[in-house]
């Protein structure tokens, strides 16, 4: 079944042009079909690129999904032109007493400051609250899974001595869970970050399930015993060349950072990197949407 996205938006051409399984309202409300109702807040500063990417693996499923993008209002993105955050976003004031099926929170480049320097981080604690009472299952991304360790369950994040920024290799931990329905014992995952968290902490908490985790990389995936938080570390939902492109803009900068490790063919930054986590990428979404957020959603929100 398709998503459900407006007719203007710029990762339409993109996904359109990829096949992808797309509609909008009008067509939408045309079928006899409860779709559910997905809540994407996107703190991510190139706001086009996250949304073509999130859009890509919500489309592969047999689900009709209605899409909602939201936007902060304690910080305004410098990065995406206002032109496109009023078309197409909304702010958490217009969604507050609504319910919704599925809600992703993504990351942010903000994952050195402590939580609370963060601009909107009283603005996203009380979303994260209101997601608890109004929301069946929330992906938390990147730094937004560490959030969420941090503000749900008292988890803080480390830095790390060196970017953790690569293809690596993950092992399922919890075999039988759901989630992982498909997945091969072993798959890879791209990371790109300065930090993270400890899986002792993780494995001590009674309220949390450590699924998927790596030997170079640490922790990958996190989720909920009651399945309404999920937290990935990784970024399942990367393009190919995605890290490619943040390296050279790390490089730019004059940063001290080194080549994204097992990515670039013999590591060559010349070479074309080869994906090798697109197909559990699709599965991960997949997943998520059926067995924690349709299965778990009721058909009327009361």
């Amino acid at each position: 079944m398709p998503i459900n996205i407006p007719k203007l938006l710029p990762a339409r051409e993109v996904l359109e042009q990829e096949n992808i399984f797309i509609m909008d309202d009008e067509r939408a409300v045309s079928q006899d079909i409860r779709p559910l109702n997905i809540l994407i807040l996107n703190l991510m500063p190139e706001k086009e690129k996250a949304e073509t990417q999130l859009l890509r693996l919500l489309g592969n499923s047999p689900l009709q999904v209605n899409v909602q993008f939201l936007k902060t209002i304690s910080y305004e993105s410098t990065h995406t032109s206002r032109q496109h955050l009023d078309q197409f976003y909304t702010d958490f004031t217009q969604v507050k007493q609504q319910k919704f099926d599925g809600m992703i929170i993504t990351g942010a480049p903000v994952e050195l400051m402590d939580f609370e320097q963060v601009k909107y981080w009283s603005e996203l604690t009380e979303i994260m609250d209101w997601a608890n009472e109004n929301v069946t299952s929330t992906l938390h991304i990147c730094w937004g899974a560490q959030a969420a360790l941090y503000h749900y369950y008292g988890i803080d994040k480390f830095e790390l001595t060196r970017k953790c920024s690569g293809i690596y290799a993950h092992q399922i931990i919890e075999q039988n869970d759901i989630l992982l329905r498909g997945f091969d014992d072993q798959f890879y995952a791209p990371h790109s970050r300065y930090t993270d968290v400890s899986i002792e902490a993780i494995q001590s908490q009674s309220k949390l399930k450590l699924l998927a985790a790596s030997k170079e990389a640490g922790v990958l995936l996190v989720a909920s015993t009651d399945r309404k938080h999920v937290m990935i570390t990784g970024h399942l939902e990367y393009e190919s060349d995605t890290l490619a492109q943040e390296y050279e803009r790390d490089l730019s900068r004059g940063l001290e950072i080194h080549m994204p490790e097992n990515y670039f063919p013999d590591n060559d930054p010349t070479q074309p990197p080869i994906n090798r986590w697109r197909s559990h990428g699709h599965l991960f979404f997949s997943n998520w949407l059926n067995y924690y957020v349709y299965q778990e959603t009721p058909f009327i929100w009361r």
